[in-house]
């Protein structure tokens, strides 16, 4: 099949030559043909070297978002149902596939598009035209395979309501592909029992990436006063009143979320030793810090400061603000779990920031570990976008 050819200006496509996915609208010479928003483009580098096939959107900063790098690949249904196959394969062998990301966009090379399994349930957001006319595909690939180990899914919700489909030339939808089901979910994560609401909750209804880091903070909080940030719908709140700790706190500004976390907190029979407060964050710590309270663990689990490079200044002092409001509220030896979710915000300047924080309040700090996101959202190396979480958790000691 002939494809239109997007020929490269000469020095650009340094994103695509080393390893990513995307080619933007400034980086293109020509264009040798007609290519439909949506339609596979050829991609040639400016002395006509093939790079690779991809879809085309003229609506998008990001022209081109490459598919396969072979030049005589098609992108047909037994190509699509190969990636798809290999997305289900890795997270059989990497995750709890009870719950997980099943596809995560670029990082498993179907660009644009997330499709989340809660339970017997699947929720796919579609961000790019062209991963968009696939989409029947890959959701009936994926039953076919997740049927093959016995898992019968019940119904499938999309959520593609984020507003950068906007930036795509597509509007917002929202709704069920095909019959009907309640829209709150149980699941069961880490032992933990959470009710997940794929309708109203953010993004897909609820954030699998931070599964295992969650998990990690258990050992740390048995017979523990802890303090949740931006707890949401309570999940650092509640893995740390399973794990035994004696009181729990968890903090949002949305009522909504609050309203969440104590039912998920009365569905675990935590009611009572893990509480919720419906206040802003950056008002109540130091009013905290004012009345003399300190917490064995303080959990910061914040949404991104930053969702552009233009704004990463703010994020910084942000960042260091909260943080170092939480290190005066951790008790001498106690443990402080903080993460970033934003890719502007990379590692390196994430615990650049910390360690300010740090020196401004005199405490001394002492890495536990390093985590990012669970494996089911992998990290594709040359597409930076897909390494965005950094999770810290710090022993927090007295300057003495």
């Amino acid at each position: 099949m002939e494809h239109t050819v997007i020929t490269l200006k000469k020095g650009e496509g340094r994103t695509l030559k080393s390893g990513g996915m995307w080619v933007y609208d400034n980086e293109i010479e020509s264009v040798m043909g007609h290519a439909a928003d949506g339609d596979i483009v050829a991609v040639h580098d400016f002395d006509g070297y093939p790079m690779g096939k991809g879809f085309f959107n003229s609506n998008s900063k990001i022209r081109i978002r490459l598919m396969a790098r072979n030049k005589a690949q098609e992108i047909d249904r037994d190509f699509i149902k190969m990636r798809v196959r290999r997305a289900w394969e890795y997270r059989k062998k990497t995750v709890d596939t009870s719950s997980c990301r099943v596809i995560f966009g670029e990082a498993d090379w179907l660009p644009g598009l997330v499709v989340d399994k809660f339970s017997d349930v699947l929720v796919v957001q579609s961000l790019a035209l062209g991963i968009d006319r696939f989409k029947e595909w890959i959701l009936a690939d994926l039953k076919e395979c997740m049927a093959e180990d016995g898992i019968q899914i019940r119904g499938v919700y999309e959520r593609s309501d984020a507003k950068v489909r906007r930036q795509e030339g597509m509007e917002l939808k929202k709704g069920f592909l095909g019959p009907e089901f309640s829209t709150k979910v149980e699941i069961e994560e880490n032992g933990v029992r959470y009710l997940v609401d794929v309708a109203e909750g953010q993004k897909t209804g609820y954030f699998l990436d931070q599964k295992y880091n969650r998990k990690a903070i258990q050992r740390l909080c048995k017979d523990a006063k802890v303090l949740d940030c931006f707890t949401h719908t309570g999940s650092f709140a509640l893995n740390a009143g399973i794990a035994g700790a004696s009181s729990v706190l968890g903090v949002d500004a949305s009522q909504l979320a609050v309203r969440q976390a104590q039912e998920n907190a009365a569905l675990n029979g935590l009611t009572g030793r893990v509480t919720f407060l419906c206040r802003d964050v950056f008002e109540l710590l130091p009013e905290l810090e004012r009345q003399g309270e300190t917490f064995d663990v303080v959990v910061l689990d914040p949404p991104a400061f930053t969702k552009s490079r233009n704004s990463v200044k703010n994020a910084v002092k942000g960042y260091r603000e909260i943080n170092l409001r939480a290190m005066k509220l951790v008790r001498d030896g106690g443990y402080l779990a903080t993460c970033s979710c934003s890719h502007f915000m990379d590692a390196d300047l994430f615990a650049k920031t910390i360690h300010q924080a740090a020196a401004n309040v005199h405490r001394r700090l002492r890495q536990v570990e390093f985590r990012t996101q669970a494996p089911d959202h992998p990290i594709l190396w040359a597409a930076e976008e897909s390494y965005y979480l950094k999770f810290y958790i710090f022993q927090v000691c007295l300057d003495l």
